[in-house]
């Protein structure tokens, strides 16, 4: 075994024994080859152990634990506690990574920061992929990840240990989330450095099963599953059909063994296009079409305004004219005999 490897990397599990084997095989086929993996079984579905045992690699080190509360935070940082890395890592059991995504990653950290994060393609339930775009570099970006919301997979992650003071610091009292609150507390405890973004994608990232969603309840996805759904130039390395019987994972992996460097640069490459079109198509399309509407509800609340104005004013003069109405009445009532009475 590698008494010191430089990249310890965290695979948690609990009910995928379908497709860990996959995730395991696509970290085992990673360029960065000094690392250790831990795989904490949270209450494991039964073969997943036979899974794991079966790739016979010295690297792997398994954790057979009870099933913990929630998404078994506390067993993650049991593993954690004995990892030996000076960098760590996470791999879902249902994610893909691609071959150089630690090499990428790690490169990030040499300047000296202590977390750094790539870009997933997120995959739909049947099949479609599409880049999530955060960048943490961006301030904005960085203010709306840290305040409003997460839309970065855990595995893209990538953070030196000795940025907390101990290890295992997955917050164990929370019902979801606990990665985002671990990002949180390293950007926050960590002032000094700024987080690095990886510019491509290094790892396909599924709908997890349990959520039971097409777009795993992200907008995002669910966005560009529209656009997939009704565009004619979606590109076809973002579509992989599944075979009957076969999960997402399935199909995207006998594409990657069949050719690994053409296929990862024809999906990164339709990555990127599909994000330059899609800018294209903003500014070329949707943003004059929201600025004519823009221009059209302005006007159509300028006359709203100026018929409002008109029927206060008439709704004004037929109270003038009733109070006249009435004042004039009340003259000719004090004083029958006389002329009718004038404002």
């Amino acid at each position: 075994m590698v008494n010191t490897p430089r990249l310890s990397i965290l695979m948690p599990t609990h009910t995928r024994v379908d497709v860990i084997g996959i995730a395991i095989e696509s970290v085992l086929s990673q360029t960065f080859g000094d690392f250790e993996l831990l795989v904490v079984g949270d209450g494991c579905a039964p073969g997943t152990g036979d899974v794991v045992a079966g790739f016979k690699d010295e690297r792997i080190r398994f954790f057979d634990l009870p099933k913990a509360p929630y998404f078994g935070y506390a067993n993650r940082n049991m593993a954690l506690r004995e990892a030996r890395g000076e960098l760590i890592g996470f791999a879902a059991d249902d994610d893909i990574l691609l071959p150089d995504h630690f090499e990428l990653l790690s490169k990030c950290l040499d300047g000296g920061a202590v977390i750094a994060h790539s870009q997933a393609l997120w995959v739909s339930t049947d099949g479609i992929a599409a880049p999530f775009l955060t960048n943490l570099e961006i301030p904005d970006e960085l203010e709306h990840f840290m305040e409003r919301g997460n839309t970065i997979a855990a595995s893209c992650f990538l953070y030196r240990a000795n940025s907390l003071p101990l290890l295992d610091a997955w917050p164990e009292d929370v019902p979801t989330a606990a990665d985002w609150r671990l990002w949180h507390r390293i950007i926050r405890e960590n002032p000094q450095s700024t987080v690095v973004h990886c510019r491509q994608p290094t790892l396909l990232h599924f709908s997890a099963k349990w959520k039971n969603s097409r777009n795993s309840g992200m907008a995002q996805l669910g966005a560009f599953l529209d656009m997939a759904d009704n565009a004619k130039w979606w590109p076809s390395e973002l579509r992989v059909q599944t075979a009957e019987g076969q999960v997402e994972q399935q199909a995207y992996a006998a594409l990657l063994r069949s050719d690994p460097q053409g296929w990862i640069a024809g999906i990164r490459r339709a990555a990127h296009d599909l994000t330059v079109h899609v800018a294209w198509n903003d500014l070329q399309f949707l943003r004059p079409q929201l600025n004519a509407s823009e221009d059209q509800i302005t006007a159509v609340s300028a006359e709203l305004e100026f018929d409002a104005l008109r029927t206060r004013f008439r709704n004004l003069t037929c109270w003038f004219a009733r109070e006249r109405i009435s004042v004039c009445q009340g003259r000719t009532q004090g004083n029958p005999g006389g002329p009718e009475g004038t404002l």
